[in-house]
């Protein structure tokens, strides 16, 4: 199996109203993704990190191998949900993608 682990930070110049629609909307649109994208096991994406916290959300998803990730970079629907929820809004991206 292999985790996919992805951490935005938002852009700054969106209002905390603004922010809290986005975070709903990619929350939405990514864990939709869930059977319909071959091979994704779980993907759930969290967006009430405590004060501490220094990005403003987390994907945390799992795939059966890195086929299916690698699958999944380029299906149609998860290009959809990045390119309209996630792209424009995010100032700052990271990524592990592990095996375990």
């Amino acid at each position: 199996m292999v985790k996919h682990v992805i951490l935005w930070t938002l852009k700054d110049e969106l209002s905390a109203e603004e922010k809290a629609d986005i975070k709903k909307g990619i929350k939405e649109g990514l864990e939709g993704l869930k059977g319909k994208v071959p091979g994704i096991v779980d993907i759930k994406v969290y967006t009430d990190g405590l004060a501490s916290s220094n990005a403003d959300l987390m994907l945390d998803s799992s795939f059966e191998d890195e086929d299916a990730l690698k699958g999944y970079a380029v299906h149609p629907g998860h290009v959809a949900v990045a390119d309209s929820k996630v792209r424009p809004y995010t100032k700052i991206r990271s990524c592990l993608d592990f095996e375990v």
